[in-house]
């Protein structure tokens, strides 16, 4: 009898992982597009393989022509070392090892992007050796190196590095093998992904449409130019932000939409002057964005899928956007700074060397969520010119614990109900159930400015279930109130999330904050209904580097509805 019981507690639990599994299935599809869902079919299904071009003999427009763009500041190739992610494999030029199955995927992408190639400081001929190597050892149809997201950044990397490096004589074996991977990338457009990935295809399009002479020339140059205005007017809000909510991939879209206008700027017979001029003001209100976002030290706020050192430093892109466009970054405010930003979900406040910003949007977009997390009305902070509360950042594109961690609401400053995540995050890139931001406002007055707004991720437990936070911001203290609504016994948990140079200790009702050198830089008073506590966690600024830090933690196991409120206050 045991026997029989012990399988039907088996199978009832086979039973419930597979109907959790369908439920994330069926909650993710529903907000796909009919175009991604069908050529998800396409190439899973039908899986036809592209074609390669025959006869052809690549000849490049007389006169083409680009102004210098951002050149990668990571050092990525030297001597006989690479070096992505953090991760650094020395390397035998005469022996490339192109697969490197033992790295990560992402670190394989970007050994097949060629960034390094724009490096001024790589020697030519090692960059005549790797190319070739490229071509010899990485035959069309491999893959990484042949699937369209690298082809893309490939192609548009070759481009930049042929018309500064060989602007008069490019050599043929390249030439052919640049327009064949041209050729296979109009094939396999990302149609099941879009979103950055769809852009970046296009991107490449326009550049190799502009490169070439030939029929094939100029139907890349039209579809890409489609694409690209078509992304333009989706992707980049009316606030200027980047529709995924990644300040990183924000970056990595603005240069993308530079490196567009420099093309058709400088090859200027080929294209519409009314285009151009529509290029070049998404690209201006795309750098006032990128500066309104910058925390004092200069660098971006790591929400959503964000890291330091993959995209090109603010400072780079402002020096692009002046040389291209004549961008000049908007006057500094001596007073404290408003940050609104409603499109994107931002809000906050800059006070000389002080800043708070929340993320208080949603996942999106809605059909391409992958860079999302749970951090809807986390915040970070800055004093004094440095971080004191920190997003937790992102270590990798693996299917692990960092990758779970890093997407969850513990990763973030915010709160969790019964251990329950806001949205219904799976998998490396998936969301299903997702919360929806409520009634975001900010609204100002002599004395203060208070930001606030809720989400819907916890109605998944019990209808009415809101969490709402408000944060007030006062000279030198900052005032965080969440209230949750609903009813009935709910474990509540309140993160934050220390920079590393920061060290904390609890006395009774108040936390002191203390900078590397031991002095205190705030301290944090909450109210007696919480039980307070400091664990020990992981800060991910850069892919592939973590740092530990510290995690304070308010939890309470309380009847709802309930309110809990602390105060950081500027020693």
């Amino acid at each position: 009898m045991s026997s029989i019981a012990s399988k039907a507690t088996k199978l009832s639990a086979k039973a419930k992982s597979l109907a959790s599994r369908s439920s994330l299935y069926l909650w993710t599809f529903r907000y796909l597009r009919p175009m991604q869902i069908a050529y998800m079919v396409v190439r899973r299904v039908i899986n036809i393989s592209p074609r390669l071009c025959e006869h052809i003999d690549p000849q490049t427009k007389t006169g083409f022509r680009l102004q210098n763009s951002i050149c990668p500041e990571n050092n990525l190739l030297q001597g006989s070392t690479l070096t992505f992610l953090n991760t650094t494999i020395e390397f035998d030029q005469n022996d490339i090892d192109w697969g490197c199955e033992e790295y990560p995927k992402l670190w394989r992408y970007n050994l097949h992007y060629f960034d390094y190639l724009l490096d001024p400081d790589t020697h030519v001929d090692k960059d005549r050796i790797l190319i070739d190597s490229w071509i010899e050892n990485n035959p069309p149809g491999m893959e990484d190196a042949w699937e369209p997201y690298t082809q893309s950044l490939r192609i548009v990397n070759w481009i930049k590095y042929f018309a500064t490096v060989y602007p008069n004589e490019v050599p043929q074996r390249w030439l052919y093998s640049l327009y064949q991977q041209a050729y296979y990338l109009e094939q396999q457009i990302e149609y099941h992904i879009l979103a950055n990935h769809y852009l970046k295809n296009g991107i490449a399009l326009l550049f190799a449409g502009t490169f070439f002479l030939g029929d094939d020339a100029n139907r890349w140059r039209q579809k890409g130019m489609k694409i690209i205005l078509e992304e333009a007017e989706e992707q980049l809000l009316d606030d200027g932000g980047h529709y995924e909510r990644s300040p990183m991939y924000h970056s990595i879209v603005t240069e993308d939409y530079l490196d567009v206008f420099n093309l058709l700027e400088s090859n200027d017979s080929f294209n519409s002057k009314q285009d151009k001029l529509y290029i070049q003001d998404k690209c201006r209100k795309a750098l006032d964005y990128l500066a309104m976002v910058l925390l004092p030290d200069g660098d971006i706020p790591l929400f959503n899928d964000s890291a330091f050192k993959i995209a090109p430093p603010p400072e780079s892109l402002f020096v692009y956007g002046s040389r291209l466009i004549d961008y000049q970054l908007p006057q500094t405010a001596e007073s404290q700074q408003i940050i609104n930003l409603p499109n994107s979900g931002y809000y906050g406040v800059k006070n000389g060397h002080d800043m708070i910003i929340a993320d208080f949007g949603e996942i999106a977009p809605d059909y391409q969520p992958g860079h999302g997390h749970c951090d809807l009305l986390s915040y970070e902070l800055a004093l004094n010119g440095k971080r004191i509360i920190v997003d937790s950042g992102v270590y990798d594109y693996q299917a692990n614990a960092e990758r779970k961690y890093c997407r969850s609401t513990k990763g973030h400053n915010t709160i969790m109900l019964n251990n329950q995540e806001q949205s219904e995050i799976w998998g490396v890139f998936r969301v299903a159930r997702r919360a929806m931001p409520i009634s975001p406002s900010i609204l100002e007055n002599n004395a203060s400015v208070v930001f606030s707004g809720g989400h819907s991720g916890y109605e998944r437990q019990q209808r009415g279930r809101i969490h709402n936070r408000s944060i007030e911001i006062n000279d030198f203290s900052w005032i965080i109130t969440d209230r949750i609504e609903g009813s009935g016994s709910c474990l509540i948990e309140n993160f934050i999330h220390l920079h590393p140079d920061i060290s904390a200790a609890i006395e009774a009702n108040k936390i002191t904050l203390c900078n590397a050198d031991g002095q205190m830089c705030a301290e944090i008073i909450y109210n007696g209904q919480v039980e307070a506590s400091i664990e020990k966690s992981e800060w991910y600024p850069e892919f592939g580097k973590r740092i530990k830090n510290s995690m304070i933690v308010f939890s309470s196991q309380t009847q709802l509805p309930f309110e809990m409120e602390y105060v950081i206050k500027k020693v």
